[in-house]
């Protein structure tokens, strides 16, 4: 994967923070899936007052891309935090990362951003070692 490509994700996933709906803890999670073919699909949390029905970032970028008939992937962007700007490295869930490996192979690169220019970057087989598959 190339730096610009990187560096796109990030900015998106970054940008894409501010229509978090966090009412309740204030954390602002944003996210930018790559598909196979370079098409980028954003994501946003949106909480919900009975707690477990609130949506992760990473799962509304893959239902966007799912539903615009997408199932091929090759990097997801993640960055979270609360107030203006992401302030750690944000790393997804365990349904989000299940939702990972159903849908994507081992070498999915995923994207952990500080802010617009400090990351890290694992594979999903990094992220998730013993996937749970059928």
């Amino acid at each position: 994967m190339e730096k610009t490509e990187i560096m796109g994700l990030i900015s998106a996933a970054v940008a894409v923070r501010k229509n978090s709906y966090a009412p309740y803890s204030a954390f602002y999670v944003g996210a930018a899936l790559m598909a196979e073919d370079g098409t980028v699909f954003t994501g946003t949390n949106c909480e919900n007052a009975s707690y477990p029905a609130g949506h992760c970032a990473e799962r509304a970028a893959f239902a966007a891309a799912v539903s615009a008939g997408k199932r091929r992937f090759r990097a997801i962007a993640v960055a979270g935090g609360k107030e203006d700007i992401p302030d750690g490295y944000c790393m997804p869930c365990g349904i989000c990362r299940q939702m990972m490996s159903e849908l994507c192979s081992g070498d999915f690169i995923i994207i952990l951003a500080k802010g617009k220019s400090e990351y890290k970057l694992y594979t999903l087989d990094e992220m998730l070692p013993l996937q749970f598959t059928l």
